[in-house]
C-alpha cells in the first residue's frame, strides 16, 4: 500500500511539476496564438496582407546575415513555405536575430571590467610555440578572439566518470577558506545536489563567499520555482539564470550550459558532470551514464574564476567582483603540460567552440577521439571530418549506445552515412549513455568541457572547456578512451538507414535540426 502511495504522490509532483506546467502553459499560448490569428484574419484580410509583408521581411533579412550559418537559413526558410503568413512572427521572436542585445550589452560591460583580470603569460605561450607550433596557433586565437590565456604549473586530473570527480569536488569544497563559486547547467535534488547543498550552506554560515548560478530550464524538473530565495535565505547568493516565461521571453534559447566550480581561485572543476544523481550513477535512467570532468589546481582555475566572475557581474551589476582575491603564485609544476580553458557565448559575433574544434580537426595528423552524446553537424564539421580521415587520420567518434531522446537519437544516426563512407569509424556506446564531450588529437591536445557537437552548444548556448597541450593527463585521457572503445559496438554502413524511407526521414530530421 505504501508503494502505491508513493507511486501516486510521484505521479502528483510530475504532472503539477514545472516543466509540466510550463509545457502546458506554452501549448495553450500556441493555441490561443494560431486561433486568435485565424479568427482575425476571417474579419481582416489586411492581417493576411501584414503577416505575409512580416514573413518577406524577415526572409530578406534572414538571407541578408552573413553571420547565418546555411543549415539555419534553409530551416527557417523551409518554415516560410509552410506558415507564409505567421512564419515571419516567428522569426522574429526566435530567430537568429541576436534578440539579446540587452544581455549582450550587460556582458560586454562585465567583460570589459574583468577580463583584464586574466593576465596573459608570455613564457607559456613562447613555451608552446617551441613544443607545438600548429597547437600554439591555435592558442593564440583564443588569446585575440576571447582573451583566455596559456597557463603553466597547473596540474591536471582527469576524471573518467561522475563518481569518481564527485568526492574530490566535495573534498575541494571543504577546504574553501575564501570563496566557492557553483555554475551548473542541471542541479536537481537528490543525494549528489544533497552533498554539495551540505557543504555550500556550512561554509556560507562560516563567512566563505558562496554564490551558485544554475539555468532556470536546465533545472525545471530537478528544483522548485525560485529555489534561489531559499538558497539566498541560507547566506548562499543565488541567481537563476534566464527565467523561463513561455512565449515573452525572446531569448529563452540562449542557455546557461556550463559546468563550473571554483575553490578560492586555485582549483576548478569542469566537464561534462551536472549535479544531479544521474551523472553519478546513483540512478539509473538510460543504462550507465558514463561522463568525464577535469580538476585544475594552478593558475589556469583562475580563468575560471573571472569568467564565473564575468557572467555574475552581467546580472548582478551592482556587485564589484574585481574584490576577489586571487590566489598567491602557484608552485612551479615541472612535469605539467600547459592548459587554456576558455568560453563561449552566443550573443556576440565569434563562434569560438566550433572554430576551437574545427582547429582539432584541420590539425590531426594520425589520429582524432572524440566522445559525444549528440552528433548534429553542419556542412563545415562534416567537410573537416570527411577531409581528415580522406587524408589519412584515425578519425573515431564515440556516441551513446541508449539515447536520453530517440528523436535527437535518430537525428545523430543520420549524419553517421556520410561520416561512413568517408572512412570515420562510429562507435556505439552499448551499456548506456555517453555524455562526455572529450577530444584527443594525435596524443598531444586534448579537450574536456561542456560542448556538444550540435546547434545548441555550438550556436545557441554558454559553454566552456579546457584545452590540455601536453603532460601526463593525455595518457589518461587515451586510455580511458580505450576503455570505452572496449564497451562500444562499432556502427557499420549496414546498420545505418541508407535506402529511399530511411533517406527520406533523414533528410526530414535535417531539415528541422537546427530548430531542435
Amino acid at each position: 500500500m505504501s508503494e502505491l502511495r508513493l507511486k501516486f504522490k510521484n505521479m502528483l509532483r510530475f504532472v503539477f511539476s514545472r516543466l509540466v506546467v510550463t509545457g502546458l502553459l506554452l501549448l495553450l499560448q500556441f493555441i490561443w496564438f494560431f486561433v486568435l490569428f485565424n479568427e482575425l484574419a476571417a474579419y481582416a484580410t489586411w492581417l493576411n496582407a501584414a503577416g505575409l509583408g512580416l514573413s518577406l521581411l524577415m526572409c530578406a533579412a534572414l538571407i541578408r546575415k552573413d553571420s547565418t550559418v546555411p543549415e539555419f537559413k534553409i530551416s527557417w526558410m523551409a518554415l516560410f513555405m509552410l506558415m507564409p503568413v505567421q512564419g515571419g512572427l516567428l522569426y522574429l521572436m526566435w530567430g537568429d536575430h541576436r534578440p539579446a542585445y540587452r544581455l549582450r550589452r550587460k556582458l560586454e560591460r562585465a567583460a570589459a571590467r574583468l577580463r583584464p583580470l586574466r593576465t596573459p603569460e608570455p613564457e607559456a605561450a613562447a613555451r608552446l610555440g617551441r613544443a607545438d607550433p600548429r597547437a600554439a596557433c591555435t592558442a593564440a586565437y583564443l588569446r585575440q578572439n576571447g582573451n583566455f590565456p596559456v597557463y603553466a604549473d597547473t596540474e591536471v586530473t582527469y576524471y573518467p566518470s561522475g563518481e569518481a570527480m564527485f568526492p574530490a569536488m566535495l573534498a575541494a569544497m571543504e577546504k574553501a577558506e575564501k570563496y566557492i563559486f557553483v555554475e551548473f547547467f542541471i542541479i536537481s535534488q537528490g543525494r549528489m545536489w544533497d552533498a554539495v547543498h551540505e557543504v555550500l550552506r556550512r561554509k556560507a554560515a562560516a563567512g566563505v563567499d558562496v554564490r551558485l548560478i544554475y539555468d532556470d530550464t536546465g533545472c525545471a524538473t530537478g528544483l522548485p520555482v525560485r529555489y534561489w530565495r531559499k538558497l539566498e535565505a541560507e547566506g548562499i547568493r543565488a541567481l537563476a539564470f534566464n527565467p523561463f516565461v513561455p512565449m515573452l521571453n525572446l531569448v529563452m534559447n540562449n542557455r546557461d550550459h556550463r559546468k563550473i566550480l571554483v575553490v578560492d581561485g586555485a582549483v576548478a572543476f569542469t566537464g561534462g558532470i551536472n549535479l544531479a544523481d544521474e551523472y553519478i550513477n546513483e540512478k539509473r535512467r538510460f543504462g550507465y551514464w558514463r561522463d568525464t570532468g577535469v580538476r585544475l589546481e594552478g593558475p589556469a582555475a583562475w580563468s575560471f574564476t573571472t569568467m564565473f566572475l564575468e557572467f555574475w557581474a552581467a546580472n548582478r551589476p551592482l556587485s564589484d567582483e574585481r574584490a576577489v582575491p586571487r590566489p598567491e603564485a602557484a608552485p612551479p609544476r615541472p612535469g605539467a603540460g600547459l592548459v587554456q580553458p576558455f568560453c563561449d557565448t552566443p550573443v556576440d559575433d565569434e563562434n569560438v567552440a566550433k572554430n576551437v574544434y574545427l582547429e582539432l580537426i584541420n590539425q590531426a595528423q594520425r589520429e582524432l577521439l572524440i566522445t559525444t552524446p549528440y552528433l548534429i553537424l553542419e556542412n563545415d564539421l562534416i567537410s573537416a571530418l570527411c577531409l581528415a580521415a580522406k587524408r589519412g587520420v584515425d578519425v573515431r567518434i564515440y556516441t551513446p549506445g541508449i539515447p536520453d531522446k530517440p528523436t535527437i537519437y535518430q537525428l545523430t544516426r543520420s549524419y553517421y552515412p556520410v561520416l561512413i563512407r568517408a572512412g570515420v569509424k562510429i562507435f556505439s556506446f552499448t551499456p548506456g549513455f555517453l555524455h562526455s564531450k572529450t577530444w584527443l588529437c594525435d596524443g598531444r591536445v586534448g579537450a574536456v568541457g561542456s560542448i556538444n557537437l550540435d546547434y545548441r552548444s555550438l550556436y545557441l548556448h554558454f559553454e566552456c572547456s579546457t584545452l590540455l597541450y601536453g603532460g601526463p593527463v593525455l595518457a589518461d585521457i587515451r586510455a580511458d578512451m580505450q576503455d570505452l572503445e572496449r564497451q562500444c559496438r562499432r556502427v557499420e554502413l549496414s546498420d545505418c538507414r541508407t535506402g529511399f524511407g530511411g533517406t527520406l526521414v533523414s533528410a526530414a530530421l535535417r531539415l528541422v535540426a537546427p530548430l531542435c
